[in-house]
């Protein structure tokens, strides 16, 4: 019997048929008894024969090695994918807490209590929390009122009014929502909300505010003084009524003409002024709004009234708005 090598089977006939493996492009791959070895692309064309029909395929295999090298292995981009990704952290049941100093120790789930706070986020297992030496869960906040935090997120309890000031501060931090509404519906932050009501009716009110409070500072660097002294005009009435217009007087800002208005136009040697405004709240109210804001930033103001603008407008209209003395001391 005749064996021949693979292709010298003439017209494709013989005594013992040759299997060929095809590519997808339709050439002749390589017989299952031929075994080739690819080393550098010098070493692998001195290795292939010429006579097998392996010597294109070779070639190919050698063209796509640089752009392998290049593009690197999809295992090893995988492998760094794998490497880069960090599982969400577990906690356990009971959390230790540092904030700010002070220790805590509540359950996970209070803290997960509403969803759409920072407490819930951080410990959601999304985000790193940093511990202390002792293994607590660090939070770089004052923890003053951190208890009161707790205690709302535990059951719904509510701090005491000298506290929901802080604590409504500290809720907008933590962004809890339903504490925030809460508070906002208690003292003294609902009485909060009538007064900013008030106070929006007025033009300039915190630009006044700021403005008393460096005119005093200058004058006492100025005289190396503990105190220092400013006149203040708080008027309700935009203009000076007459008796003879009271009685057409029938709100709260008279209406003139705009050739009228003009002549009362005045602006009294004061100061500050503040002024005019559409509301129940009268002129008491006001210099108790300025007296308390400036209590609030730590700044000791007294007022009193030492007259009235006795500026004569025209015929027998004078000013007569009420000049107040406020006296801001320093230390």
């Amino acid at each position: 019997m005749q064996q021949n090598g693979a292709g010298d089977t003439p017209n494709g006939a013989g005594d013992t048929p040759v299997l060929r493996r095809f590519g997808p492009e339709g050439r002749a791959g390589p017989q299952p008894r031929v075994m080739v070895v690819f080393s550098a692309a010098s070493e692998s064309e001195e290795s292939v024969d010429a006579g097998t029909g392996l010597g294109g395929a070779a070639a190919g295999l050698e063209e796509q090695e640089p752009r392998r090298a290049a593009t690197g292995s999809p295992l090893r981009s995988l492998g760094k994918t794998l490497h880069s990704f960090s599982p969400a952290q577990e906690f356990p049941e009971v959390i230790p807490l540092n904030v700010g100093g002070t220790y805590f120790t509540t359950r996970l789930s209070t803290l997960r209590r509403y969803e759409d706070t920072m407490l819930a986020a951080m410990f959601s297992g999304r985000h790193h929390i940093p511990r202390d030496p002792e293994g607590r869960y660090f939070i770089d906040r004052d923890g003053a009122y951190f208890g009161d935090i707790l205690n709302f997120l535990r059951g719904g309890e509510l701090p005491q009014r000298d506290r929901v000031r802080a604590v409504h501060r500290e809720a907008q931090y933590y962004a809890i929502g339903p504490l925030l509404e809460s508070l906002e519906d208690t003292q003294p932050l609902t009485g909060e909300k009538v007064r900013q009501a008030f106070l929006d009716l007025l033009p300039y009110y915190k630009d006044n505010l700021e403005r008393i409070v460096e005119i005093a500072k200058l004058r006492a660097m100025q005289r190396k003084a503990r105190f220092a002294k400013l006149k203040v005009c708080v008027y309700k009435e935009e203009m000076p009524i007459t008796p003879y217009e009271r009685p057409l007087f029938n709100s709260l800002r008279f209406e003139r003409s705009e050739s009228e208005a003009k002549l009362f136009e005045h602006h009294c040697e004061v100061d500050v002024s503040f002024g005019p405004w559409e509301a129940v709240a009268d002129v008491y109210d006001l210099l108790h709004c300025i007296v308390s804001d400036l209590a609030e930033r730590g700044i000791t103001a007294d007022q009193q009234c030492i007259g009235v603008c006795d500026k004569h407008l025209i015929n027998h209209y004078y000013c007569k708005r009420p000049i107040y003395e406020f006296k801001i001391t320093w230390w």
